[in-house]
């Protein structure tokens, strides 16, 4: 599906999805709580869906409340062989630990571009916790048979959080206490957001505050069914606020900048460009200023780039982002895929340094982009295309229905033109 998008103005008020972070690390814990679970304000985007899939063949008995609630009966009892995690990383590397709870084989497959992202960093670590790993050149599919053991162990922490979130979600089940060693950790708000969904289902994960580098997971704990509301997403409200910094004025609803996600850093990125806003207990309101060249550091939240580089490119001047070394395995290769496609819209785009992208903002040209079967970098597409006075056409749109199905419809709704 190709999408068309030309200049328009933003005004408007926006809710978006809720998490699929949090999400789904409540998916994962409802599945290991013995009971039942109630999940509120979820969003049934693609990485969700992989996510219920995983714990249905898990064993979890899940009942569609309304179109936004889930009833969750709990316990690890494989129905299946197989866990199919769909092109989600962060399910992979989420619930390849949990299965290795399990006594007897369980092979996590997945599709598209995930086949292509290294799993290594997973395959060693589980061994030394006693789980047999059969894997094809550290890539999925990736077989484990448990049960996993606790012990001490040290986690690269330099290209991802995810695994590091699936150990501490699933030691806590594990027979004996666990020592985790964490080198070069990175996207630590993730880290928070973990701890804090175990603690909302009763269990205590220790680490000394501000340090990521080591945990304590006491095993032979039990998850506590619960009654959770999952929160709005930041990720894809992002996009949205850079909408109305560069086109107009937008409201934000249902999220909170005392959330623990990673990606409320957009707010000071917004704020060093120069945007207006007005932040309020469960809403942001962004308006349109004249923008700045802005330095930014994202190492901890990655998935800002695309949003970032909407915002720079409308910029007076030039912008420094750096963290370009998170970017390499996600959906696409974020960074290049920047330089890219916005390199068709008319802007420079400089990512020889090591880590930085340098954006010089300017003018958008008309321009057939492609996705790159990447959300986050439609949806940079289509935020931009707002300030060119043709038509942008961004290949391969769909994509957005890995995290946020109605971004365009949402887009539209509050655009005026």
């Amino acid at each position: 599906m190709d999408k068309y998008v030309s200049a328009g103005s933003i005004r408007g008020t926006i809710t978006p999805p809720s998490s699929k972070s949090y999400a789904q690390r409540a998916i994962a814990l409802a599945l290991l709580a013995e009971g039942r679970t109630t999940l509120r304000n979820l969003e049934f985007c693609k990485d969700t869906r992989s996510a219920l899939r995983c714990i249905e063949a898990l064993g979890a008995k899940v009942e569609v409340i309304d179109d936004s609630t889930l009833s969750i009966e709990g316990g690890l009892k494989p129905q299946s062989n197989v866990l199919h995690v769909g092109e989600s990383g962060l399910a992979t590397r989420l619930f390849t630990p949990i299965a290795s709870l399990n006594p007897t084989p369980l092979t996590i497959e997945g599709e598209g571009t995930l086949l292509y992202r290294p799993m290594t960093m997973m395959i060693e670590p589980l061994r030394q916790l006693g789980v047999q790993v059969r894997d094809g050149g550290g890539f999925l599919p990736i077989e484990v048979q448990g049960p996993i053991h606790g012990g001490e162990i040290t986690v690269d922490g330099s290209v991802s959080s995810q695994f590091i979130t699936g150990l501490l979600l699933a030691l806590p089940l594990a027979q004996e206490d666990t020592t985790l060693h964490v080198t070069s950790p990175v996207s630590t708000p993730y880290i928070d957001m973990t701890i804090d969904t175990a603690r909302r289902f009763g269990v205590e994960i220790m680490h000394n505050e501000g340090d990521y580098t080591q945990f304590f997971i006491e095993g032979g704990q039990q998850y506590t069914p619960t009654d959770l509301a999952i929160e709005g997403d930041w990720s894809g409200a992002a996009s949205m606020l850079v909408a109305g910094a560069i086109a107009g004025e937008v409201t934000i609803k249902n999220i909170s900048t005392l959330s623990k996600q990673a990606d409320t850093a957009i707010c000071h990125a917004l704020e060093r460009a120069g945007a207006g806003l007005i932040i309020e207990q469960d809403s942001i309101t962004v308006s349109k200023r004249n923008l700045r060249g802005f330095e930014f550091d994202a190492t901890n939240a990655p998935d800002l780039f695309p949003a970032l580089a909407a915002l720079a490119a409308a910029a007076e001047g030039e912008s420094v982002i750096i963290g370009t070394d998170r970017l390499r395995h996600k959906e696409s290769d974020r960074a290049e895929t920047i330089r890219r496609e916005y390199e068709k819209l008319g802007i420079e785009v400089d990512i020889s340094e090591k880590n930085i992208m340098r954006i010089r903002g300017g003018e958008i040209q008309p321009a057939t982009t492609f996705s790159h079967n990447d959300h986050r970098i439609a949806m940079s597409l289509a935020v931009s295309a707002l300030r060119c006075q043709g038509e942008v056409k961004i290949e391969n749109a769909e994509c957005v229905e890995k995290s946020y199905p109605t971004f365009f419809e949402d887009l539209e709704s509050i655009t005026i033109r």
